[in-house]
């Protein structure tokens, strides 16, 4: 008879959640670039398109990503096979069991891959400056919690009337503050707030 291989079902679906979100972050990344918001140091001799010579791509996130996929693939095929045995003496286990070093190596050169790719990104502080302040209507959320705060009622509906399916400008935002039945010190704080300076609960959210 032979063991049933729990121990590896749960080794490889820890490893195919880790996977997952590499893959997820390849694709964030991936998209930080194409918008901008990330730059990619260039390496002399590197070809970025075969016909557009001024295209830098994000290679490396997009190998680990493919490797990772490939990894995974495998890791679910595992999950699914290695339960399942006929009468206990099913051998056909060790078959599956001589690809596992192909799962772990998919595995390896992704998480290479992506640190690579990390060693070569650069922020592009102005262009996520500017994108930001383009949409100004980001800060909504702050501006109807604190009427919530200050018992205005309907604020989440006051808002969604002004901004929904809109182009909002910062000074749009201003003026409907400014038409609010509010003290002046409560207006202040809320003419402060800008989408530079708010974050809401992110900073919190992400130290969990």
């Amino acid at each position: 008879q032979i063991e049933p291989h729990d121990s590896y079902i749960e080794l490889f679906d820890t490893l195919k959640r880790i996977n997952y979100i590499m893959i997820d972050f390849n694709q964030d990344i991936w998209r930080y670039i194409s918008d901008g918001w990330v730059g990619h140091k260039t390496k002399e001799g590197e070809v970025g398109s075969s016909t557009m010579p001024h295209k830098i791509n994000p290679i490396d996130f997009e190998n680990s990503e493919g490797n990772l996929g490939l990894a995974n693939a495998l890791f679910e095929f595992y999950a699914r096979k290695l339960p399942i045995s006929r009468l206990q003496r099913d051998l056909s286990d060790s078959t599956v069991e001589r690809s596992f070093g192909t799962a772990f190596g998919h595995s390896y050169l992704a998480y290479i891959s992506l640190l690579k790719g990390l060693s070569k990104i650069i922020v592009n502080e102005i262009k996520i400056k500017e994108d930001l302040m383009a949409h100004p209507e980001v800060i909504t959320e702050a501006i109807q919690t604190i009427l919530r705060r200050e018992g205005i009622k309907m604020p989440y509906e006051k808002l969604k009337t002004l901004a929904r399916g809109k182009v909002l400008t910062l000074k749009d935002i201003h003026e409907f503050i400014n038409t609010l039945e509010v003290s002046d010190k409560i207006k202040k704080e809320l003419l402060k707030i800008t989408p530079e300076n708010y974050t809401g609960l992110a900073g919190k959210l992400a130290s969990k």
